[in-house]
């Protein structure tokens, strides 16, 4: 039988956020913030049937729609969004997927830049630690059987694209683990190579939604 056990953010960048919570929420609030507005910087999509709390922003197809059945996971992630936009800085963070998740994607190439790696942890300072931490308690459950053979088949997939060392993900406690960098402490996988990018587009597809910044 499948175990279901609440998924928590753990990606590469999400487990910074997580070292970080409890340390920051000691000191910050949301409720403050340095960063400047500016025009369209919180503009996010908006769920039909709920009032917008800023511009959304066009597309060919129109403003996203928010998912049924996931409406507080997708509410929580508009407010994160939203808290990142205007108080944390990064007026160009990602509108969330349909499915209530963040484009890592997405957040990584922001989090890569210089002195830019608090997009991963809640915005500078730390002022949207409490809508990610609102985030992470509304996420819903996820088969944990199949986001281990999701994982599995990305690893795979990277190795056969010539990251030789892209480690297996296991399960632990019927909680799949992701794998990826064998040595955390010591990186021995160069993610800014050709080879990794290339690699990383190649099998991006592999890997479930919600999880396509764990490994």
């Amino acid at each position: 039988m499948t175990t279901k056990t609440p998924s928590r953010v753990s990606a590469r960048l999400r487990l910074v956020a997580l070292a970080v919570l409890p340390v920051l929420a000691l000191t910050v609030a949301c409720g403050g913030g340095d960063g400047v507005r500016a025009e369209g910087a919180d503009a996010i999509a908006t769920a039909p049937g709920t009032t917008a709390p800023a511009k959304a922003p066009s597309t060919p197809d129109g403003p996203s729609a928010k998912p049924a059945g996931k409406s507080a996971f997708y509410d929580a992630q508009l407010a994160y969004v939203r808290c990142m936009r205007v108080k944390g800085g990064y007026e160009d963070y990602p509108d969330p997927k349909l499915s209530g998740h963040l484009d890592w994607g997405k957040v990584e190439e922001i989090a890569s830049k210089p002195g830019q790696m608090e997009a991963a942890k809640g915005g500078k300072n730390g002022v949207c630690v409490p809508e990610l931490r609102t985030v992470m308690d509304a996420e819903p459950q996820r088969d944990q059987q199949k986001s281990y053979e999701s994982m599995l088949a990305h690893a795979k997939c990277m190795r056969d694209n010539g990251v030789s060392r892209f480690t297996n993900p296991t399960m632990s406690g019927g909680n799949a683990q992701p794998g990826g960098e064998p040595s955390p402490a010591s990186p021995v996988i160069d993610q800014k190579s050709p080879t990794y990018k290339q690699a990383r587009e190649a099998c991006r597809t592999k890997l479930l939604d919600g999880l396509d910044g764990m490994q």
